[in-house]
């Protein structure tokens, strides 16, 4: 919510000061500049909301990965035409408590499935099946419209099941086993 509403000092204070990792779509990198560019996207009029749905957590001491079923909703034209672009999946993020609060370590989406809509009904748009292709199911529209945007967009992210998400998990139990910081996928 803080950083749909644009809510900048709230929302750094959720993360782990310096293991901070944010990995999406369309960035990978130290949380204090996901949070920079997130401003910047949101002040330039990046429409980008999110809804949480239900949560599970599982802890160890001062450790803990939460699941946490999400939506991303981006609006934006693509060739002309505004469309939405709903995607389905979860927020898998590590925690750690750090001053005695806990805070985010990591947050790796995954991205279950998604879908566009085109905004007005009477409008048409043919998409490029080869750009289209480019991406895996769970985020093929998704990051159809962030390059159609001038995004980079990152492939191999973890879907609902596949290798990617296989690590990830893997990395989660690790993670809670005590491991290093968890990498990024």
């Amino acid at each position: 919510m803080w950083r749909d509403a644009g809510f900048w000092e709230r929302f750094a204070t959720l993360w782990h000061p310096m293991d901070g990792w944010m990995s999406a779509t369309w960035f990978q990198g130290p949380a204090s500049e996901f949070i920079t560019r997130s401003r910047e996207g949101f002040e330039a009029g990046v429409n980008i909301l999110h809804f949480l749905g239900g949560h599970t957590c599982d802890l160890a001491r001062e450790r803990a990965v939460a699941q946490t079923k999400m939506t991303i909703n981006q609006r934006a034209a693509i060739d002309g035409v505004e469309v939405d672009v709903v995607c389905t999946g979860r927020f898998y993020d590590f925690l750690a408590v750090h001053d005695g609060a806990w805070k985010l370590v990591r947050r790796q989406p995954i991205y279950e499935k998604d879908r566009l809509d085109v905004v007005d009904p009477a409008a048409t748009l043919a998409l490029d099946a080869e750009l289209l292709g480019r991406f895996p199911a769970g985020y093929r529209h998704l990051g159809y419209l962030q390059t159609k945007a001038g995004f980079t967009v990152k492939g191999g992210l973890p879907g609902l099941v596949g290798p990617a998400v296989e690590r990830l998990y893997d990395e989660g139990a690790k993670w809670l086993a005590g491991s290093a910081t968890p990498g990024a996928v």
